[in-house]
């Protein structure tokens, strides 16, 4: 076996390339907003996806389970877990859907009005703080060029 080669030491790292790419960026920044989101919605006892079905929900009262999976892009049998359990927690209840026999139509309890409106204004409040580098403009542009990307 030939002796190992030494080897310098690294100073200051090269990530030039990774920094290049679009998903590596996107996935930086995502880490830094996710970890936010979950330190300030603790108080409400809320995971990014029950804050995002909540909302769902109380923008479009008698939304269904199929439009919540169309529109968040949730696996049928995840969201049927998450359901009862936010029904458990008293913040949704299911009326039978005026239209459509087989269906549930969606609708938010007063704790759960409460609860949303609360944890809505905290999310307004982390994005303003971890967006607060970019101009209003600038915020604009970069959520327009996001949803090019998944819309």
């Amino acid at each position: 076996m030939n002796a190992p080669e030494t080897l310098a030491a690294v100073d200051e790292l090269d990530t030039s390339f990774l920094e290049s790419l679009m998903g590596y960026n996107a996935r930086r920044a995502t880490l830094v907003i996710v970890d936010a989101f979950l330190k300030g919605m603790a108080v409400h006892d809320l995971r990014p996806v029950d804050f995002s079905v909540l909302s769902v929900i109380a923008h479009n009262s008698g939304v269904t389970s199929r439009q919540l999976c169309s529109a968040l892009n949730i696996q049928p049998p995840n969201l049927v877990g998450m359901l009862n359990t936010l029904e458990k927690r008293g913040l949704i209840h299911r009326v039978p859907h005026p239209r459509d026999g087989r269906a549930m139509s969606l609708h938010l309890t007063t704790q759960g009005v409460t609860l949303i409106k609360a944890a809505e204004k905290s999310a307004a409040e982390l994005e303003a703080a971890i967006t607060s580098s970019l101009s209003a403009g600038e915020r604009k542009t970069l959520m327009a060029l996001l949803k090019k990307i998944y819309a």
